[in-house]
């Protein structure tokens, strides 16, 4: 199955993969061959690759329409998509529009016409009420973690869009839960099925963590420091807990993040990035992170406050043992408290034994240009290595924005590197180099 599509090896290799897993060449297979594919298959193994790349097969380079669209229920999972597009480097414009993000940035995008758009429902909505492009030549529709657009209410939206696109020959659905239902407007027509969702088999260990008192602040404390400095999320069923969480690790000179709907769109994304480069640790949630957000692989999730239904547990616990990699899944209770039925077999960790908590490494930096000032992470790197004199083991991640970047750099030579950089210039664009809030 080596050529699924023309340049298919240049496009792994950009995106640092030596090959596809079983469940991609499966997918490729199965979507090249039918109009209806239905792809089911756990969070974290590769589900966007494997519809991406029959994808761009399918474009056609002479056309100057949109001519795939994916459908999501997050900002986040649309911000995802489009970064793993770009990234493959095919040559053909992506964009993703969302609500939260101004309807100015969208129009300027769009007078550029993507050959593939992503977008929420109610975002995409509104530019097919507006006639912000033509919708004549959308051949293939996606719809990613289709389940959860279906359960945030996105069904009226979705049900309007879907009746306009008069070319349709190729529909794709995603998912990481079994069983949902598909609706009639979606158009399915003797769907294939590609489940790997028995196939994987996890690596995950829950365990349960005994609270002496209601209040399961010192608990959660106690766990922290008997793990150490290992990245994983916490999460919390309300915004309130993720303030209460945050205050109390604040208090503690633990650096975290936090993430939730109540945020600002900007702030999530921020807080993601401080989170990917490893300028923080932890981040505390609420269930909007236990799927479509792009973000490392975890040896560990707590549950700090217990999930309502087994779907949320399913998925939190999908942030961690992921693919083929071992992970643990800790539920803080309080004595007394009785554990859901969907909860079995989690042993009680004892978590006398504090690991050392070493510092921070990371400190993350904010640069005021990105890509459509023609600046490149290779631009970016120069700058850093060359006049901030850094060496390459001491640059961190960079992440690339429209614009503007974000740079990760060690926490002790972060003042200094602000000092000799800031004003510098990055290409023919003077820019601002602080540090990211």
């Amino acid at each position: 199955m080596a050529n699924h599509i023309k340049g298919q090896t240049e496009i792994l290799q950009k995106l640092n993969i030596v090959q596809l897993n079983p469940m991609q060449e499966e997918a490729i297979a199965t979507i090249n061959k039918n109009d209806s594919t239905i792809l089911l298959s756990p969070t974290g193994t590769g589900k966007t690759i494997a519809f991406c790349l029959p994808l761009l097969k399918r474009l056609d380079p002479n056309i100057n329409e949109v001519q795939a669209l994916i459908l999501v229920p997050s900002r986040e999972l649309a911000i995802q998509i489009e970064q793993v597009i770009r990234s493959m480097g095919s040559g053909y414009k992506v964009n993703a529009v969302y609500g939260g993000r101004p309807m100015s940035k969208d129009k300027i995008e769009l007078k550029h016409i993507p050959a593939i758009l992503i977008g929420t429902p109610g975002r995409v909505s509104d530019h097919f009420a507006n006639e912000r492009f033509s919708k004549n030549h959308i051949k293939t529709l996606i719809l990613d973690e289709f389940d959860k657009s279906l359960e945030v209410g996105f069904e009226y939206e979705m049900r309007g869009i879907v009746n306009q696109l008069i070319s349709l020959d190729k529909r794709i659905l995603t998912s990481a839960t079994q069983g949902v239902s598909i609706p009639d407007f979606v158009g399915l027509t003797k769907p294939n099925t590609v489940n790997y969702l028995k196939a994987t088999t996890s690596k995950l260990v829950v365990k349960t963590v005994i609270s002496p008192s209601k209040n399961k602040l010192n608990t959660l404390l106690h766990l922290l420091n008997h793990l150490g400095n290992q990245q994983g999320i916490i999460f919390c069923n309300l915004k309130d807990s993720i303030n209460n969480v945050s205050a109390f690790l604040e208090s503690k000179n633990i650096r975290h993040g936090c993430f939730s709907g109540g945020m600002e769109q900007k702030d999530r994304e921020r807080s993601l990035i401080k989170f990917r480069n490893g300028t923080n640790q932890i981040l505390i949630a609420t269930d909007l992170a236990a799927r479509g957000i792009d973000v490392p692989e975890m040896k560990y999730i707590i549950h700090y406050e217990l999930p309502i239904a087994v779907e949320e547990f399913t998925h939190r616990n999908g942030r961690t043992a992921r693919v083929s990699a071992k992970g643990t899944a800790f539920v803080i209770k309080w004595k007394d408290q009785s554990l859901p039925d969907f909860i079995k077999n989690a042993d009680v960790q004892d978590i006398s034994n504090q690991a050392e908590r070493k510092p921070i490494y990371w400190e993350t930096l904010f640069i005021s240009g990105g890509r459509k000032d023609k600046i490149s992470k290779g631009d970016i790197a120069g700058l850093f290595i060359k006049q901030g004199n850094l060496t390459k083991d001491q640059l961190g991640d960079i992440e690339l924005k429209q614009d503007c970047a974000f740079v990760a750099v060690p926490l002790l030579l972060a003042n200094s590197l602000v000092e000799k950089l800031n004003n510098t210039r990055l290409k023919k664009k003077k820019v601002r180099i602080t540090f990211l809030d």
